[in-house]
């Protein structure tokens, strides 16, 4: 007999047993750690120029809620049953149709983890190192920094889920705790309250566009939460881990970036913590930040393409983390608008899984070669989501997305018993 046999702790292509199932604790700081994202940072600086304090709160608690909903729907899935986006995927798009939401988060994920070392190598490389970086000056040292930080994350994104924990173990309570204090600090070292210094800037935001702009933060993101659920407890636990870290996490983030903007006037609390004279935390929390994030997103990206090619996910981690480390310098400064117009292309992936997920709850369901109806559900949905300009633009595109399949799941059948 041989005892050799190789086990896949990450369960590529089949359901997480009991034994694989990971504690209550370790799956919180994983998804607490998804959400750490300097890019998150940013919107909280939008918010804070078109916003008032309580309109921000509002903002944040009406995009949490519908983060919550989608995500948490997500997590619940995920956990029940044990299986990734992907697998999750070849069920409602088919075996072959699956490959359309593989390759879309599969790119957008190696995008941002290719921005994401951008995003840190380039404001290190300006205000520890006092480089002089632009589009068309990258001095050397930006390109050294960049490919240290790209092998350091392929690498714990390439021993999978075990990595992933111990990474947000450190890294979690290291950014909540020291941003929390670079905020404080940063309050009040400024002339007035935040209620007050909020009342200053443009103020021509509202609270649904508000809203708006934290949905779309990390609805992309939040696409891939079954790959992580998967590993929770049950359905149950799926759920409710999912909607506090999210919740707590993106909130984190907002704040350290509104904070950041109205009273250092800067992007992230990177610049706080500089502007505070704590030079080497600041390179801590920025690197630990996006180190989270990116080796999320880069295991998600692994497992989209070994769904689509067949190669172990171990191998398309390293061929994702490679072309993104190459790349990532170029798509810093090129790509991110590209990034944000096909996030928007993920939400209808998302609203698919889930109906077609619970609508078949129980039940044995036999893979298509492709759904096509699911497949043109995501295509509307994505042209829909990025091409009109009102209310919510995820939420359109999931109308969209939703109304094709459900209008495809009734003429399937009865088309069949036409014949």
């Amino acid at each position: 007999m041989n005892n050799n046999k190789i086990i896949d702790v990450d369960y590529t292509t089949s359901a997480v047993d009991k034994a694989g199932r990971k504690s209550n604790l370790s799956m919180f700081m994983v998804m607490l750690g998804f959400t750490f994202f300097s890019a998150s940072m940013w919107v909280g600086q939008q918010l804070a120029n078109g916003l008032d304090w309580y309109d921000f709160l509002w903002a944040m608690l009406l995009g949490g809620l519908i983060l919550a909903a989608y995500t948490g729907a997500l997590g619940w899935i995920g956990a029940e049953s044990g299986l990734t986006l992907d697998m999750l995927a070849r069920r409602s798009f088919g075996t072959k149709g699956s490959w359309l939401p593989s390759a879309m988060i599969s790119f957008t994920q190696t995008g941002w983890f290719g921005v994401g070392l951008a995003m840190f190598a380039i404001p290190v490389a300006k205000e520890i190192m006092g480089l002089d970086v632009a589009p068309d000056n990258m001095p050397l040292e930006s390109y050294l920094l960049v490919a240290i930080a790209g092998v350091l994350m392929t690498s714990t994104a390439y021993y999978g889920i075990k990595s992933l924990t111990i990474i947000s173990y450190v890294a979690v309570p290291a950014v909540a705790i020291l941003g929390t204090i670079a905020m404080i600090l940063a309050i009040r070292n400024g002339d007035t309250g935040m209620v007050e210094q909020f009342a200053k800037g443009t103020k021509d935001m509202g609270i649904i566009a508000g809203a708006g702009l934290v949905v779309g933060s990390f609805v992309s993101g939040g696409t891939a939460t079954p790959n992580f659920t998967r590993f929770a407890k049950n359905g149950k636990m799926g759920l409710i881990i999912t909607v506090v870290a999210f919740f707590l996490g993106n909130s984190l983030m907002f704040l350290f970036g509104a904070v950041s903007s109205i009273y250092a006037g800067g992007n992230d609390i990177f610049e706080v913590m500089l502007n505070l004279n704590l030079f080497y935390l600041a390179v801590l929390v920025l690197g630990l930040n996006i180190w989270t994030t990116n080796d999320n997103a880069l295991y998600t990206a692994g497992l989209g393409l070994s769904n689509i090619f067949g190669f172990p996910k171990k191998t398309m981690v390293f061929v994702s983390g490679a072309i993104g480390t190459v790349a990532s310098i170029w798509l810093y400064w090129n790509f991110c608008d590209w990034l944000n117009v096909l996030n928007a292309t993920l939400p209808p992936v998302g609203i698919i899984l889930i109906l077609h997920y619970f609508l078949n709850r129980g039940k044995k369901v036999e893979e298509k070669v492709v759904d096509w109806s699911a497949v043109v559900g995501v295509i509307a949905g994505a042209l829909v989501a990025n091409l009109v300009n009102w209310g919510f633009a995820s939420i359109n595109g999931m109308v969209v997305a939703a109304l094709c399949w459900g209008i495809g799941q009734v003429i399937t059948p009865l088309s069949g018993k036409a014949r």
